[in-house]
């Protein structure tokens, strides 16, 4: 087999759900339809989060930075996915298979790290009421959101660099519908045990990290609501994790279960549909989640639009 090193690699092919040809239009209308709403809710979001003087606190901040992160994500992955499910050539440039896969590392490294500062933030506000404006100021929710992008960027530059330095075999095809490291590895014809293993420790570190926080922070809330004396000021302030809480478990049950998953016989024909969930599905839920399990968003959206009915079907 010949082997084709970095400067005489020029593209890839994508194979993609080409072993659902007869599915082909039905995958490109449901994709192009979560596509949509995907970046409309996320716009939205970003949209009230910045007009709205009400919504102008950390929590919002670290939502509209999500929403951000996550019509990026869609951005990187989904419009190739639909032109590559009505073209039967589905091909990917070696620099913009490069360019895809750095932009998934960072995103989904700084969404991780972001989560966890979303917790820490929620922590503050019901455990430490009182030190919350001092503790969450503008200046460290700045910082904050800096140290996840920053975070990201470093390690999304170290991994791709290394992982697109290895010479790849002749036929190209990635068995994927993006430029992700588990097909790409398996078309690298030198020895990566060391990077699989460093790769695997890193997702652990980058997942583990955030968790660890995500955890102890919630342990903390729940043992503040549990004593708060009455009925509506443990409902209240529930309400205001939930919508968080069903977003960190959404993530950690796609993304984190995908990358962590131990390479098996099932794991190759089945990681195209369990990539889906996190590429697509996900970042479509969160600003749904987030509409309808927080009355201030709602208020927001209604204001906005000025249509007192735009959410009436939802119970505030």
């Amino acid at each position: 087999t010949k082997v084709l090193g970095l400067r005489n690699q020029t593209y890839f092919t994508l194979q993609g759900f080409s072993h659902l040809a007869a599915l082909q239009v039905f995958l490109f209308m449901g994709i192009l339809l979560m596509f949509l709403i995907t970046m409309t809710g996320n716009f939205l979001i970003i949209v009230v989060a910045t007009t709205d003087l009400t919504l102008h606190t950390p929590m919002y901040y670290f939502l509209k930075n999500l929403a951000f992160m996550e019509i990026c994500f869609t951005l990187g992955i989904v419009p190739k996915m639909l032109v590559d499910l009505v073209l039967e050539r589905k091909v990917i440039s070696f620099t913009a298979c490069a360019l895809q896969f750095s932009l998934v590392i960072l995103l989904l490294t700084s969404e991780c790290f972001l989560l966890g500062a979303m917790a820490y933030d929620r922590y503050l506000a019901i455990c430490h009421p009182l030190h919350y404006a001092v503790r969450m100021s503008r200046r460290v929710c700045f910082h904050m959101v800096v140290t996840c992008w920053v975070t990201g960027v470093l390690i999304s530059i170290g991994l791709t660099s290394w992982l697109f330095s290895f010479p790849f075999c002749g036929s190209k095809e990635v068995e994927h519908f993006f430029c992700d490291m588990a097909p790409l590895l398996d078309l690298a014809c030198s020895e990566t045990s060391l990077f699989r293993l460093l790769f695997f420790m890193a997702t652990v570190v980058i997942i583990l990290i955030p968790f660890v926080l995500i955890a102890a922070s919630y342990i903390q809330i729940t043992h503040t609501i549990l004593q708060m004396p009455s009925a509506e000021g443990r409902h209240k302030a529930f309400s205001t994790c939930a919508a968080h809480l069903v977003v960190v478990t959404l993530f950690y049950c796609t993304a984190g279960l995908v990358h962590l998953k131990p390479k098996s016989s099932l794991w190759a024909s089945n990681r195209k549909v369990m990539a889906l969930s996190y590429t697509v599905v996900t970042p479509m839920l969160n600003p749904i989640i987030y509409s309808l399990r927080n009355t201030e968003v709602k208020l927001a959206l209604r204001k906005a639009f000025g249509r007192r009915q735009f959410f009436s079907m939802v119970p505030l």
